[in-house]
């Protein structure tokens, strides 16, 4: 069944060639939709017939949010850290601990409970494509039952072995290191198509890093960096070397960093939440864009260092705090993550894209940073389905 989606205020379809600017706005427009996907877009006067039609009352319409970095299965939460860092602790890499330990002593139906909780919580913020990291198991069984339950929901699934040293490798990280690119990532590969390493003091140095993603190449899967998040370090060098999607925080940076970014197809994924939840410094989003990176935004949802699902609440920071204007951080929250996913069916409205869209009770995409917390959406579509609150349209 096709519907059009006419009276439009403002369009953004990331199609620069269809509208104006690099979000490709066109005013008083219409879309329509087919078969899942977009089958038309352009002025609303001009609109073809179709089987429905939904008035959008003059709203902005834009692609749903691409979020292309969260960590959405585990256990528990970890409301006290956060409360002491509020009090002057700062973060650091161990408190990832706490929940590896409350993942480990979950049920399978309880981890599968709170991924659902928490897609369905994005779902109804307008996120429509969602990246998925195992890294709170850290043993064999446990990061296998991670990525195949992350598979059951998540649009993508990323192999996060190397997320920190567990206990029992206490002393051995290179013991951890062998067992992450050998038996556990035989185990996980068949249920991701990425491998992810959090290069960091505190987890893992270059040359382990670099081991756990030449290996994951090996197996078919294409590297993710969690880079340069609480120092400069080689995370994004590393990152540009083996070819990654895309170097994500990307929070602190040298020159060279930047350089290698903005001559690489790497994404620079930035994570505001993160930076909210832990008061580290923002990363200079400006720096990036304006040196030619190609920049997205994603959420980081996970129970320690940013625990909020929210694409528009990162919009609004990256607005406000990492020099990006709207338009930049709208494109880089559904284009941009797609790019960082190196998928093009989604993060657009052009005519063959994924019919994921996102209505805003609200004339222009501005507003998402205009009007910081007020809640936004008027409806969602995903593949064509509209939700009208059944949250179950989008899971798989």
């Amino acid at each position: 069944m096709s519907t059009v989606i006419g009276n439009i205020g403002e369009l953004v379809t990331n199609e620069p060639g269809l509208g104006e600017g690099p979000l490709g706005l066109l005013r008083d427009a219409a879309l329509v939709l087919d078969g899942g996907k977009v089958a038309w877009a352009g002025r609303s006067a001009d609109a073809p017939a179709a089987d429905e039609a939904y008035d959008a009352g003059g709203r902005a319409v834009l692609p749903g949010y691409v979020d292309s970095h969260a960590h959405l299965v585990f256990a528990g939460e970890r409301a006290e850290e956060f409360a002491a860092r509020m009090s002057g602790r700062p973060y650091a890499a161990g408190g990832i601990r706490t929940t590896v330990a409350r993942t480990r002593a979950a049920g399978d139906e309880e981890l599968r409970a709170n991924l659902r909780r928490l897609v369905e919580e994005m779902a109804r913020q307008g996120t429509t494509t969602v990246e998925c990291k195992s890294g709170y198991g850290l043993s064999v069984e446990q990061e296998e039952r991670a990525v195949r339950i992350a598979a059951e929901v998540a649009d993508e699934v990323t192999f996060l072995g190397a997320h920190v040293v567990p206990p029992e490798y206490d002393g051995d990280a290179a013991g951890y290191v062998r067992l992450v690119s050998t038996e556990m990532l035989a185990a996980c590969a068949p249920h991701a198509r990425w491998v992810d390493v959090f290069c960091e003091t505190g987890a893992f140095d270059e040359d382990q890093s670099r081991e756990v993603l030449e290996a994951g190449v090996r197996a078919g899967l294409t590297p993710r960096v969690h880079a340069n998040q609480l120092r400069p370090g080689p995370g994004v060098r590393l990152a540009v070397e083996l070819g990654a999607a895309s170097a994500d925080h990307c929070t602190f940076l040298t020159d060279a960093d930047v350089e290698a970014l903005a001559g690489s197809e790497t994404v620079a994924t930035l994570l505001p939440g993160v930076e909210f939840s832990t008061r580290q410094p923002y990363p200079d989003a400006r720096r990036l864009i304006d040196a030619g990176a190609t920049v997205a935004l994603a959420t980081d949802c996970n129970p320690g260092s940013c625990y909020s699902s929210s694409m528009a609440f990162c919009v609004a920071v990256a607005v406000r705090d990492m020099r990006m204007t709207p338009a930049e951080a709208v494109w880089a929250a559904t284009a941009g993550g797609a790019r960082a996913l190196r998928r093009t069916d989604v993060g657009r409205l052009g005519v063959g894209a994924r019919a994921d869209v996102l209505m805003l009770d609200a004339p222009s995409h501005v507003h998402l940073a205009y009007r910081p917390g007020v809640p936004q959406v008027a409806a969602v579509w995903r593949a064509g389905v509209k939700s009208a609150g059944r949250v179950d349209a989008f899971l798989r």
